[in-house]
């Protein structure tokens, strides 16, 4: 997708194709992290270290969560609200897939109009009216950054085999 050139005079645009492409991204490299880590011990997966969130489990809690608040954003619905996570990490990595697809599905079925309309955001911590598609970044670009915690948890936790996800390589592979 990301190598297709649009036809002159569609109602898809640049800013959406690349929206479709940054979503799929999102759910291919959270794919790679999850495989990767259902190679690991669960008990490894659920220990305890310092970071932004206690453990790995909880990272990707928090990737799936915020995923899923910037999903009912995207579909104008009451924003989804954050709750604490008490599951296994099958669940985590259950919840994480299943919330990057849903969200790469409704982004690649939105039209080049759609995904530039604005939706305003009142919420107790901000105020915003953005195009969709600034959410769509902005959500891909949190999974990304969380993801990079992920690997580095467990680097310290002495996985060494940790997968490539950079938005690169994900073109690069689907030339």
């Amino acid at each position: 997708m990301s190598q297709e050139k649009l036809p002159t005079g569609t109602k898809d645009t640049a800013i959406n194709a690349l929206a479709k492409n940054y979503a799929s991204y999102n759910l291919w490299a959270n794919t790679r992290l999850v495989e990767w880590l259902r190679t690991k011990p669960e008990s490894v997966v659920e220990r305890e270290v310092p970071s932004s969130f206690p453990s790995i489990k909880l990272t990707l809690a928090h990737i799936w969560q915020t995923e899923r608040y910037w999903y009912s954003i995207l579909k104008k619905e009451e924003p989804k609200t954050f709750e604490e996570f008490n599951g296994t990490p099958e669940d985590a990595f259950t919840n994480i897939l299943q919330q990057s697809s849903e969200l790469a599905d409704y982004i690649n079925s939105l039209t080049g109009e759609s995904i530039e309309e604005k939706i305003l955001i009142e919420s107790p911590w901000f105020t915003s009216d953005f195009p969709g598609f600034e959410y769509v970044m902005h959500c891909v670009t949190h999974s990304t950054y969380h993801r990079g915690q992920v690997i580095t948890i467990g680097r310290n936790l002495g996985f060494t085999d940790a997968p490539m996800t950079d938005y690169n390589l994900y073109n690069v592979e689907r030339q």
